[in-house]
């Protein structure tokens, strides 16, 4: 990508792009947004995000070949955000070798023994790989945060649990993610922001559509009860964890064509500045593969000749 089309791609993800969270607002972001495009622009986002695919696709090799850079890529949002979706549209042509999913759930008993970022650790990509977490720690300052209860099974010790606590993890997961950025992680956040109104829409269609049925759960929409107590949790997160090695971008994902191009412009912008370039090798190494080729290219045709 030449200088001017990154500069074009900075210009159009900037909007939804936080770097420092202290004065950051939810509301000031439209889950409608679609960057001054209209419904004309949507076959262009298509054809924009297939060919970003497959530039992906050689960009990851060069992340797997270069062996130096590990990529973390968070998602967070309210049910039926899209981020199943959005996922696998913009990484489906990544080779599964170098990209891992990890979809968080429910703490199991043997993760509730150990701290709360103890299972994200043990998830992060290595050196060379994508790592998507669908979900992540961030659970921990949400919904655990709106349904208080749930700290009862987290075994921490009465006097930890106090009126800083959300403060406290807030501050622990902004040093962890400073923590891994110093070594080697790139890491980018996305809450994609869908509005109140489209997340029923598509609870509606869940249900109306039998071969979505399997995607509704009775669950989300008493979720839907605490919306408020999830935008502010939501927005005390970003506001305390923005920062410029672990940037959030808030993904308008009311139309879905759009939360993929944003989410798709981010990780190329991300990619692009890791300066990711095949290994060179040096002039030793060169020679004896030069050595080895001629070798090669004097057995081949003997080869031929056994066979025949």
């Amino acid at each position: 990508m030449d200088s001017a089309a990154r500069k074009r791609l900075a210009r159009f993800i900037a909007p939804y792009r936080v770097d420092d969270g202290r004065k950051f607002r939810l509301d000031r972001h439209d889950p409608a947004d679609t960057g001054g495009l209209g419904s004309e622009a949507k076959e262009d986002a298509k054809a924009w995000l297939q060919e970003t695919i497959e530039w992906l696709a050689e960009e990851q090799e060069k992340l797997f070949a270069q062996d130096r850079w590990a990529v973390l890529l968070i998602f967070q949002a309210m049910d039926a955000a899209g981020k199943d979706s959005t996922i696998k549209h913009v990484l489906t042509g990544v080779n599964p070798q170098g990209c891992h999913v990890t979809s968080f759930k429910a703490p199991t008993s043997t993760e509730l023994d150990h701290d709360f970022l103890w299972r994200s650790t043990l998830a992060l990509p290595e050196r060379g790989r994508i790592g998507i977490f669908n979900r992540s720690y961030y659970e921990e300052v949400l919904v655990v945060r709106v349904h208080r209860q749930i700290l009862a099974g987290q075994k921490l010790p009465s006097e930890l649990v106090g009126k800083r606590l959300w403060k406290e993890r807030l501050e622990d997961i902004a040093a962890y993610e400073r923590y891994l950025s110093r070594n080697g992680v790139a890491i980018r956040k996305f809450f994609l922001n869908v509005s109140r109104e489209e997340q029923a829409r598509r609870f509606v269609e869940r249900i109306d559509d039998p071969a979505k049925n399997w995607k509704f759960s009775a669950r989300d929409v008493d979720e839907r009860e605490h919306w408020d107590a999830y935008m502010e949790a939501f927005e005390d997160a970003i506001r305390a964890t923005a920062t410029p090695e672990a940037p959030w971008f808030i993904v308008p994902a009311d139309n879905k064509w759009f939360t993929r191009t944003v989410v798709a412009g981010a990780i190329v912008d991300l990619m692009e500045g890791l300066g990711l370039r095949y290994p060179e090798l040096d002039p030793e190494e060169r020679g004896q593969l030069a050595s080895i080729r001629e070798r090669l290219a004097v057995s081949e045709p003997r080869s031929r000749s056994r066979r025949k």
